[in-house]
């Protein structure tokens, strides 16, 4: 589970890999070229960037999903002040657990958790639910396992990364991991690895062999550090903002009541852990990759100009059923506006929490958790992807 912890650690690993590595447009386009010249080129003017959070949940590793599930939203929210182009870049998530003795051994103790995916919620929701149970881990097999079935997109413009997280030997397995890198690199995915553990034990343990290989970056984390939040004055009115902002939300079809539930609960996941992490969470549902239009109305809305037309009565909510078709799109039109202008009160209180926390930063001893060092790397691997950051 330490592995969680990675998640941060990773996507600040992300960017602190390409400063060292100088990668260029020049070295990506190599590496996306070869195996996959023969496929279409995704050509999205945003970009997408792509990570996969590889996990391990055997014994002992329950620290770092407490870190994990305390850093997901302010790594959201570091990602969200990249622009390709000028516009926000999608940001796709997958959870691999591997090395869980609950797992079957015909797998290589290897589950997907979840694919690919912009639903931010379902994220929250599966690393909340991650229980850790001791097993042979390979890191080799599942390196392999999801290089080959995620679904990664081709195209200069999208960062594709591996951070796999734990802290036994890399060379546990049967499929060497040399080689399931490198198939890796050839679809353009770079390989971060995160040990928890002291640094020297990594480097024996060939972790940071495996973040060569991968040209990636290795660091070590200790996965029972507790994360240490900033209290602003800016929480709690975010945190009300919050309260109003759900309330524009209009659940539609098979899974909406369920859904807008499960947003609600992941709420309270955030608050269980702090104040603090509920008003970083509330941050990251007032920007545009928090998005919703599989189960909303008012997202689907804005994506599909057609959509209220086209709904069937069976798929609209109980308060809706005995509505015409001009009433429900009024109705929609004024959750629109009233959640656009919640938005823009978030993203002024966002930005006074955000400069308080960096004033306060700067007399405080930064934490060893990675998160700190997070919003350079991003930004440092950002750069040389083309994307600029804008606060």
């Amino acid at each position: 589970m330490k592995n969680l912890v990675l998640t941060f650690a990773l996507l600040t690993s992300m960017v602190m890999f390409s400063c060292e590595k100088k990668i260029n447009a020049a070295t990506l386009a190599e590496n996306t070229s070869g195996k996959n010249s023969q496929q279409p080129e995704e050509t999205t003017a945003e970009g997408t960037i792509q990570v996969a959070l590889l996990l391990d949940t055997s014994n002992s590793m329950d620290g770092l999903i407490e870190q994990a599930k305390s850093r997901l939203w302010n790594i959201v929210n570091t990602l969200t002040t990249l622009k390709y182009e000028g516009k926000t870049p999608d940001i796709e998530i997958a959870l691999y657990e591997y090395g869980n003795d609950g797992l079957s051994s015909a797998s290589n103790f290897i589950r997907q958790v979840t694919p690919l995916t912009n639903d931010l919620d379902l994220i929250s929701e599966k690393l909340f639910a991650l229980r850790t149970n001791g097993g042979n881990e390979y890191c080799g097999a599942v390196i392999q396992d999801a290089s080959q079935k995620l679904t990664w997109k081709d195209g200069m413009q999208n960062m594709k990364l591996i951070y796999i997280a734990g802290n036994e030997p890399f060379t546990q397995g049967s499929i060497n991991y040399k080689e399931a890198i490198a198939d890796a690199l050839k679809k353009g995915i770079y390989i971060n690895t995160i040990y928890c553990g002291s640094y020297e034990e990594g480097i024996r343990g060939l972790w940071k062999d495996g973040a060569d290989v991968g040209q990636g970056k290795y660091f070590n984390i200790d996965s029972n550090a507790k994360v240490r939040y900033i209290v602003t004055p800016y929480d709690d009115q975010i945190s009300q903002c919050n309260v109003r902002l759900n309330k524009t939300y209009i659940g539609y079809g098979s899974k909406g009541a369920e859904k807008k539930m499960a947003q609600e609960v992941q709420d309270a996941n955030a608050q269980s852990i702090s104040g603090a992490n509920y008003a970083e969470r509330a941050v990251s549902k007032s920007k545009a990759v928090y998005k919703n239009d599989s189960w909303d109305l008012v997202d689907k809305a804005k994506t599909d100009s057609k959509a209220l037309d086209n709904l069937k009565k069976e798929e609209l909510p109980a308060e809706l059923k005995n509505k015409s078709k001009e009433e429900i799109k009024t109705i929609v039109t004024q959750k629109t506006k009233e959640r656009e202008t919640i938005q823009k009160e978030m993203e002024e209180l966002s930005k006074k929490r955000q400069a308080f926390i960096d004033n306060e930063s700067k007399n405080t001893k930064s934490q060893d958790d990675l998160g700190n060092a997070m919003a350079t790397s991003i930004q440092s691997y950002a750069k040389a992807k083309g994307y600029v950051v804008v606060n």
